[in-house]
């Protein structure tokens, strides 16, 4: 593994220069992988696997018509690399769990019941595994069971690949019944187009997971462009006006410059008078959230989070009760704002 200098921490990585393709190739030569589930993640680490010249299957439910569909439109073809769950896990040596965290929970008996000895059960989210005493999976002691979490969605993970970058992501071993469990992990994880993988637990990665996505990645990036957009409209500011100093020149110019180099190569790019605010109000705003972040932590590693998600997932309304918060943000003054921004882009 190549030693790494994150911020002075020394960290072990494995890059794709110690790890190449071909390398992944050969440990996976004899390998079959079954990739079940066809929604998020489960497109782009099958086609990227496939390209990559992995020998794949998709796994799915014929009777879940878009799914079963949208794989045949990808190239999959029935009876020869698309299957059944059970049918593509008793072909693999390694399983994919790629459904939703609901749906693993629905799906594990069937699933466990076709596992073999010496098979990897394959996951990219450690929830299933941690929160085992609510999801009631606990793998047999006859497989390896390991991890690859990609840091980005199925989307990202697919585009990444096709530009030639690739997406990090972390890797973990809960179970290495085989003694490979480690080198499987890390050949799939460069398989399905790793940039780099960083080693962690399936205990972190769920923790760390699940807060990213409730706080910067996602929730907290959603509800402080809320507060500041109402904030701006309350004053008097026009839609477009909000929208663009709240969003538009967040997305469109100044994180590109943090992706590039840094924090402190954004505010280096800015006007003096950006530069001395940003300063002083980023300590305002980290004390302000601390105590958020505090409360979502221990509501993460006490299970509410795993609990809530599996109550919501498994409601018989789940799909028509998120279209409406989902349509409610959709037609909120402020993304409505948006769309009207985005077409006016060039080629928009």
């Amino acid at each position: 593994m190549a030693r790494i200098d994150f911020g002075g921490v020394v960290e072990e990585v494995v890059t794709r220069e110690e790890f190449p393709l071909e390398k992944a190739r050969q440990v996976l030569k004899d390998e079959v992988v079954a990739v079940l589930g066809y929604g998020v993640q489960g497109p782009a680490q099958a086609l990227n696997m496939r390209d990559n010249g992995i020998s794949v299957i998709v796994g799915g439910d014929p009777d879940r018509v878009r799914s079963w569909e949208k794989a045949k439109k990808d190239g999959w073809v029935p009876g020869e690399t698309l299957f059944p769950f059970e049918e593509a896990v008793r072909r693999a040596t390694i399983t994919q769990y790629l459904v939703s965290d609901a749906g693993q929970m629905l799906l594990w008996p069937k699933v466990k019941a076709c596992l073999k000895e010496g098979d990897a059960l394959y996951f990219s989210h450690g929830f299933s595994v941690v929160y085992s005493d609510q999801t009631g999976i606990v793998p047999p002691e006859y497989v390896d069971v390991i991890l690859v979490a990609p840091k980005g969605s199925g989307t990202s993970v697919r585009a990444n690949y096709l530009a030639g970058s690739g997406i990090n992501g972390s890797y973990a071993v809960q179970q290495d019944y085989t003694g490979r469990a480690a080198t499987r992990a890390i050949a799939t994880g460069i398989a399905i187009g790793s940039g780099y993988l960083f080693p962690t637990t399936f205990a972190k990665e769920v923790h760390s997971d699940l807060t990213g996505e409730r706080g910067v990645l996602m929730g907290a990036l959603a509800g402080v462009m809320e507060a500041q957009y109402n904030l701006l409209r309350k004053n008097g500011h026009t839609p477009s006006e909000a929208f663009n100093e709240t969003v538009e020149e967040l997305t469109q110019s100044l994180i590109r410059l943090v992706d590039q180099n840094g924090m402190d190569w954004m505010y280096a790019n800015c006007s003096t008078t950006a530069q001395r605010g940003a300063l002083d109000w980023r300590h305002k705003f980290r004390e302000a959230v601390e105590p958020v972040f505090d409360e979502l932590y221990q509501s993460v590693i006490s299970g509410e989070e795993t609990r809530i998600v599996l109550e919501a997932n498994s409601a018989s309304d789940y799909k028509e009760r998120l279209e409406q918060e989902l349509r409610a943000m959709r037609e909120s003054e402020m993304w409505r704002a948006g769309a009207a921004v985005r077409a006016l882009r060039p080629g928009g």
